[in-house]
């Protein structure tokens, strides 16, 4: 049986949360912000007698910056050894700080109404991301990754929060890392952040139905309804828990967004404009600025849809 041993490094409201499995050819899945490696994972190694150095695969779960951020610092740490994995949706979120920005601005930063954001955004990646990299294997969901030793990681495309984010599964054991595809009552901010509501709710019963964790190790402390966290290493009713109330709760946020988006967009002086009639329907108080915003994030992700569809027009 391979070992997991999660990685913990702080960061501001979130706990950023690495897996070292402990095989032949050792893997990190996530890799936190730019500090993380060298002040959260060489420690944590180290204590259980395990080295960074020996680390030989990087597996991003998606291109969110305090999930690649750490990346090249780790390569780095590697002696540039590690062969780094992501999907090919997302990876130009590890090749380039500005993706990150051209994100904000295509998303959540038409409704957050702050003329610095996009040089908020910058700032954040040049603090947090250590360095932009080329991927050495790029995915989409279907490979067979060899860890040495007959370990294998089958790599499964589950996207919705991101275009390219990924489970990868520890095969034989059924231990599954999905970074944040399982968002129940989202994590620090209290709302689920997705950018495709469809390929969310599919994902999330690909995981339920196929997949079917034994272990399910998520990227952050995300929230039942009661607001109580998860931990992040989830046994098999737990994950069955968690992806169906992940289920549940994007059934009654897209009901909400739904039908707000088809009665008509109205600007009011509501933090939540123009989506406020989500919020009070929802009894969601939370700040929806704060970033990474995933209330304003999942409100453009349904206006998309319904866009796609030709249910209302784009404006």
């Amino acid at each position: 049986m391979t070992r997991v041993h999660p990685l913990v490094s702080p960061w501001g409201r979130f706990g950023l949360y690495s897996f070292f499995l402990d095989a032949p050819e050792p893997a990190i899945v996530d890799t936190g912000i730019a500090s993380s490696p060298a002040e959260g994972m060489a420690p944590a190694l180290e204590a259980i007698g395990r080295r960074i150095e020996d680390v030989r695969w990087i597996l991003l779960t998606h291109g969110h910056i305090d999930h690649v951020g750490g990346a090249y610092a780790l390569w780095e740490l590697t002696g540039r050894r590690a062969r780094v994995v992501i999907h090919e949706a997302d990876a130009p979120m590890l090749r380039s700080r500005h993706a990150h920005v051209e994100e904000y601005l295509s998303g959540r930063g038409r409704y957050l109404n702050d003329p610095d954001g996009a040089a908020k955004v910058a700032a954040a990646t040049e603090a947090v991301i250590s360095g932009e990299l080329e991927p050495d294997l790029l995915v989409r969901g279907g490979e067979t990754i060899s860890l040495g030793g007959g370990v294998t990681v089958s790599v499964h495309a589950i996207p919705g929060h991101t275009p390219g984010s990924v489970a990868y599964v520890l095969d034989g054991q059924d231990d599954v890392f999905v970074g944040d595809a399982v968002q129940v009552h989202g994590a620090a901010n209290g709302f689920p952040g997705y950018t495709d509501p469809v390929a969310y709710r599919a994902s999330l019963e690909r995981l339920r139905d196929e997949v079917r964790p034994r272990r399910l190790y998520l990227g952050h402390p995300y929230r039942r309804a009661d607001g109580v966290p998860y931990g992040v290493e989830l046994d098999a009713g737990q994950a069955r828990e968690a992806i169906q109330g992940s289920l549940d709760v994007e059934a009654g946020v897209g009901e909400a967004a739904r039908r707000c988006l088809r009665e008509g967009l109205r600007e009011t002086g509501s933090p939540y404009s123009p989506f406020a009639p989500v919020a009070d329907g929802l009894g969601y108080t939370g700040d929806p600025t704060l970033e990474p915003s995933p209330f304003f994030t999942s409100m453009h992700a349904y206006r998309a849809e319904l866009v796609r569809q030709g249910t209302i027009h784009h404006g």
